[in-house]
Formats: structure tokens, C-alpha cells, sequence
């Protein structure tokens, strides 16, 4: 049965896009597109070819899409609220105009697909969406993706900070739990990087269907595993290495669960941490045992590598 879906469309002020995602996704956005004039500004492709000229613009516009049966004007309205508050943040959101139309599911992944091109993330990473013919340079390590209806295609900030992570922290033959894997690039990555086993969950079954399908796309990471799971809970996999990319208030739910998985000297990523929530998140973090080892940031998005040691002298940040 073919599924329809809503498609809201801001536009806003450069300064306030993140702020403005953050709403979106919190208010139950199965995900989330931008297009900022910016993106174009001295961009020449891999092969020299000019992108199109663009139009400079201060403002942007923010694409999200949500179910058939969301609540549209309870979610407008709830958004119209929450973006008129972003003054008293400092962020100048300028006039902000909201419209909303409803696709067919295979729209929606053609609108999606004309946002997601592939980009390199890190030194050794680069997110290529499967419907391109993409060729990696000598020591590239490529990710297919084909996101589908999941949040992560690793574009976003606080996807980006976490490929960081797990570059800092991953040295080979580690055991992975992914929290929340949405498309599964935390997971596809940590096998690039040499982790030997990973276990990935999301409570959303088409999460989990998706990521399986993006795990296939990637030959070579049959050490994935994928369920459905509701965060920690039931867990009792030891792991070298867990990491989280969901909203703060979730994070705190699985911080104690966190400490009693991971491994002396183990580590625990957690992203998707928007600023007037760090404080709480490294409260309950230091709280269940452990030490700050690294704080990365991107506008108002924060990401956090965490060590459980009996030795925090030795913790860089510690």
C-alpha cells in the first residue's frame, strides 16, 4: 500500500538553520533537509566541472517530512511557537515563512535524493549515496547510503562529529554497540574503521529494516548486526565502544546502562546534544562514572567522547 507523506517547508536566517532542524526532528520529523545558497560558493567538482552559479541568499530553507497521520496544524503551531522564542537565544531568525504540501512516498525519495550528494566527512571517510557512480580515491573508505525514511545521512552535524569519534577513538578488533542506528552509517563506519563486531538497534522497525538494507549495500560488513531494541534496555553485550546520536533527553535514559556494558578503558560517544542540554548530559554522565575524554562542537550541536577508567589522570580531558 503506497504511504503518503507531509513535506513542511521553513525558511529562515543562516544563523538560526540548526536551531530550526532541532525543532523539526524534536516535533517528530522523519527527517530533515537543507539548502543553503552557501553550499555553492567556490564549489568545483572532483573533475573540475563548475557547479551552477547560485544566487547569494542569508536565508535558507529547511525541508522536513513527517508521517501521514501527523497533526499538521498542531505541529505548525507548535513549531511557529518555538521558532519565535530562538530571539531570546540571541539567534536573528529574520522573517520565517512555513508552508506544507503532501507527497506520495516515491516523491518523497526524489526530494530527497536531489539534497544528497556524496561528500567526504573525514581524513578517511566519504558518505556516497548508493544511486551514485562514485570512484574513491587510493586510501578512501566509502559508505553507501541509501537513507530511505531514517534520520542520518550523514550530513548532519552531529552524524559528522560522531564519524569523528569513532575515527579518535577505534583502533581495530573492538566490540560496537550503535544506539539508535537510524540508516546504519555509525555502524558501516565503525566496520570501516576495524571494529570486529557490532551490535546496532532502533526502536523504529523501518529504522531497522532500512539500516539493514544500507548494511547490505556495503560489501564486506557481515559483523553488523541489527534489531530492534529500545535503547539499552535487555542488553548485556560487553562493548569496547558505545555510541549514541539521538536527542539529549534520550541520552540521559542510557548513560548508567552505558557504564555497566562498557569495558575498563572503554568509551562512550554521545551526540545529538543541542547546548541548552550539555550540562544535563555531562551531569548524568560524570554521575554514573564517567570522565570527559573529548568535547567536540558545531553551532549549538555538541558531541561528547566519554572513558570508563580507573585511572582519570590519564584522561586527555580529565
Amino acid at each position: 500500500m503506497e504511504t503518503n507523506w507531509q513535506e513542511l517547508i521553513i525558511t529562515i536566517n543562516r544563523e538560526a538553520e540548526e536551531a530550526a532542524s532541532n525543532i523539526l526532528i524534536e516535533l517528530g520529523s522523519q527527517g530533515v533537509a537543507i539548502n543553503d545558497s552557501a553550499d555553492y560558493l567556490g564549489k568545483v567538482g572532483k573533475y573540475g566541472e563548475l557547479f551552477p552559479e547560485v544566487e547569494q541568499d542569508e536565508r535558507v530553507t529547511v525541508t522536513a517530512y513527517y508521517p501521514e497521520t501527523a497533526d499538521m496544524e498542531k505541529i505548525c503551531h507548535s513549531i511557529n511557537e518555538r521558532l519565535t522564542e530562538l530571539a531570546d537565544f540571541g539567534l536573528q531568525t529574520g522573517e520565517i515563512t512555513l508552508s506544507t504540501q503532501v507527497l506520495a512516498e516515491e516523491d518523497w525519495a526524489e526530494n530527497w535524493k536531489k539534497y544528497y550528494q556524496p561528500v567526504r566527512i573525514t581524513h578517511d571517510l566519504t558518505i556516497v549515496p548508493s544511486w551514485t557512480d562514485y570512484k574513491p580515491g587510493a586510501d578512501e573508505k566509502t559508505i553507501k547510503l541509501d537513507p530511505g525514511m531514517a534520520f542520518g545521512t550523514g550530513t548532519h552535524p552531529t552524524t559528522k562529529m560522531s564519524l569523528f569519534a569513532l575515527e579518535q577513538v577505534l583502533r581495530g578488533y573492538e566490540t560496537v554497540i550503535d544506539v539508535g542506528t537510524g540508516s546504519g552509517v555509525l555502524s558501516i563506519a565503525s566496520s570501516l574503521l576495524g571494529a570486529q563486531t557490532i551490535y546496532a538497534y532502533d526502536l523504529d522497525e523501518r529504522a531497522v529494516s532500512v539500516a539493514q538494507e544500507n548494511i547490505d549495500l556495503n560489501e564486506g560488513r557481515g559483523a553488523i548486526r541489527v534489531e530492534t531494541g529500545d535503547l539499552l534496555r535487555g542488553v548485556t553485550t560487553e562493548a569496547d565502544v558505545i555510541v549514541a546520536n539521538i536527542l539529549a533527553d534520550i541520552l540521559l535514559d542510557l548513560v548508567e546502562d552505558a557504564y555497566r556494558l562498557i569495558k575498563d578503558e572503554g568509551y562512550l560517544i554521545m551526540s545529538g546534544i543541542i547546548s541548552e542540554k550539555l550540562r544535563l548530559v555531562l551531569e548524568a554522565s560524570q554521575k554514573a562514572g564517567f570522565f570527559l575524554e573529548t568535547h567536540m562542537s558545531q553551532g549549538e550541536w555538541h558531541t561528547l567522547i566519554l572513558k570508563k577508567t580507573n585511572a582519570p589522570e590519564g584522561v586527555i580531558g580529565g
